[in-house]
C-alpha cells in the first residue's frame, strides 16, 4: 500500500509550504543515517520520510498527489479525470518516477507498421533526485564532501563555492542503472545552504558583527576576525565606535573575483563594574 505523505510527516492536508519543510526537516534530523548506523528500522523511516517530502516538496506532485492523479510513492493512479492514454501515463520523471514517454507508441507503431517513433537505443537508467543541506562555510568556499542520501548510498559531492539553496547539483551515472544495458540515470541534489550564526550572505559579499572592547576602540589595535576560510588579523582604527564598519578584501564568496567580508564593529566593556571606569565616567 502507498504511504500517506500527510500521515508520514505529520502535518494536516491544510499545511503550508514552509510547515511541511519544517516538519520535513525536524524528522531528518533526527532519523539520519549517520546518527543511528546499523538500525535499519531508523533507516526505513528516514527514507519514508524523505520518500513523503518527495511528494509535498514539489508543488507540482503535492497538487497531483492533493487530486489522486498520483498515490503517496508517486505512481499514477489510472487514467485521472478521464484522461485519455497519451495523458494519464506521461509520468513527471524529475523525482526519478516512472518509465519515459507514452507507452502505448510502441504498440500503435507496431499495429500500423509506420516507424512511429525511431529506436532510440538503450534506455537510459532513471535519475534520482535528493535533497541535502550543506554547511554555509562550504557554500562560501567550496568543498568536496561524502553525502548519506535518503537511500542510505554515499556519494562524494563537489559543492561550488557560491551555490545558493534551490540549486541543483547533477551527478552524472549515480541515478539507477539501465534496465537494458543503457547508461545509468544521474544523482540530483537540490541543495539546502544551513543559516550561519556568524555570517549574512547578500550576494558574493559577507556580512557579521566583532565587539571590541572600549580601550582597543579609543586607541586602535588589532583583533581576530573568523572568516569562513579560517582566522585573520584585523587592524582597528584608533577612535572607532560601534557601527564603524571595516572591510576584509577577498575574504567573502570564493567567487570570480571573490567578494568582501564587512566587518561591523561593536563596542562592549570588558568589566562594566571597573572602578577606574567607573571613576573616569564621574569625572567626565
Amino acid at each position: 500500500m502507498a504511504l500517506d505523505p500527510y500521515s508520514v510527516l505529520g502535518v494536516p492536508r491544510t499545511a503550508s509550504e514552509a510547515d511541511i519543510k519544517k516538519a520535513y526537516r525536524a524528522k531528518a534530523k533526527a532519523l539520519h543515517p549517520d546518527l543511528h548506523p546499523n538500525d535499519e528500522k531508523k533507516s526505513d523511516e528516514f527514507k519514508r520520510v524523505s520518500a513523503a517530502f518527495e511528494i509535498l516538496g514539489d508543488p507540482e506532485k503535492k497538487a497531483k498527489f492533493d487530486r489522486g492523479e498520483i498515490d503517496g510513492d508517486g505512481n499514477p493512479r489510472g487514467f485521472p479525470g478521464g484522461a485519455g492514454p497519451g495523458e494519464g501515463y506521461r509520468w513527471d520523471s524529475r523525482g526519478g518516477g516512472a518509465a519515459q514517454g507514452d507507452p502505448f507508441e510502441d504498440i500503435l507503431s507496431g499495429m500500423f507498421g509506420g516507424g512511429r517513433r525511431r529506436n532510440p537505443g538503450p534506455m537510459k537508467g532513471r535519475d534520482v533526485r535528493y535533497r541535502v543541506e550543506i554547511a554555509f562555510e562550504d557554500a562560501v568556499t567550496g568543498a568536496r564532501r561524502r553525502m548519506t542520501m535518503a537511500d542510505g548510498s554515499a556519494l562524494d559531492v563537489n559543492i561550488p563555492a557560491g551555490i545558493t539553496s534551490g540549486q541543483v547539483l547533477r551527478l552524472k551515472s549515480q541515478g539507477q542503472p539501465s534496465p537494458a544495458e543503457g547508461p545509468p540515470g544521474d544523482a540530483l541534489l537540490e541543495v539546502d545552504v544551513a543559516a550561519s550564526p556568524v555570517w549574512t550572505r547578500e550576494g558574493s559579499h559577507l556580512r557579521m558583527s566583532v565587539p571590541i572592547d572600549l580601550r582597543l576602540a579609543v586607541l586602535g589595535g588589532n583583533v581576530d576576525v573568523r572568516t569562513p576560510s579560517g582566522t585573520v588579523s584585523l587592524k582597528v582604527p584608533a577612535g572607532s565606535n560601534t557601527g564603524a564598519q571595516l572591510r576584509l578584501k577577498g575574504k567573502g564568496v570564493q567567487v570570480s573575483p571573490p567578494g568582501d567580508l564587512y566587518v561591523r564593529l561593536e563596542i562592549v566593556l570588558a568589566d562594566p563594574k571597573d572602578e577606574g571606569l567607573r571613576r573616569w565616567a564621574e569625572k567626565s
